[in-house]
């Protein structure tokens, strides 16, 4: 663990960092250092380094769904560094995976915003005078797509009943949706949001 960390923060290694981190993420997996976990961990290391190297602003390349998609290749990978030392076979594979997510991340990204307009632009037109509190509720929820009547009242500085109208609303266009099936301490979702990130 002491190598891999000194080969991630050695300046004088002159690879891309691109290439550098699928290195790692590869050495990480086969040192497997701890009893649980390491894949989590293997997988967090590489949006964080890139955040590090100044490639991301934020942490938000996310190889997990690629590598889980075809779990079986993922592992035929890795094994054949380890077995027919063919590193360049394991690094074609990681820039394909980076390729294909960053490409899913823009296209989600582009998906949201789309999204976001045509919310507000229907909330506005159809809202009346709450549509301003209403859309206040909308970016909170664009933040954390789970929300309760007190978490309204709070975010919109409206009256509980005020809230409660304004969810109901929400439920009935179809923006949110009730997760707890109770009458009280309901929670809901905002599932056209969340709807998404599964596209």
């Amino acid at each position: 663990m002491g190598d891999l960390e000194k080969f991630l923060n050695n300046p004088n290694v002159n690879v891309p960092n691109l290439i550098k981190i699928a290195i790692a993420h590869y050495q990480f997996e086969t040192i497997h250092p701890f009893l649980d976990g390491n894949g989590r961990i293997g997988r967090l290391l590489i949006p964080l380094y890139l955040v590090q190297e100044g490639i991301l602003d934020k942490p938000l390349l996310y190889l997990s769904t690629y590598f889980e998609k075809r779990k079986d290749l993922y592992y035929d990978n890795l094994n054949a560094v380890r077995v027919s030392n063919d590193m360049l076979h394991w690094i074609k594979y990681f820039l394909v995976g980076v390729e294909q997510t960053a490409t899913l991340a823009v296209r989600t990204l582009s998906n949201i915003l789309d999204f976001k307009d045509k919310t507000e632009n229907d909330i506005r037109a159809r809202y009346g005078r709450r549509s301003t509190s209403v859309v206040v509720l909308v970016h909170q929820l664009l933040k954390n797509p789970f929300v309760t009547i007190e978490d309204t009242m709070q975010v919109c500085k409206v009256s509980y009943n005020t809230a409660n109208d304004m969810v109901k609303q929400l439920c009935a266009d179809g923006y949110l949706v009730e997760t707890t099936g109770q009458s009280r301490n309901r929670l809901f979702y905002f599932k056209q949001y969340t709807d998404l990130f599964a596209e």
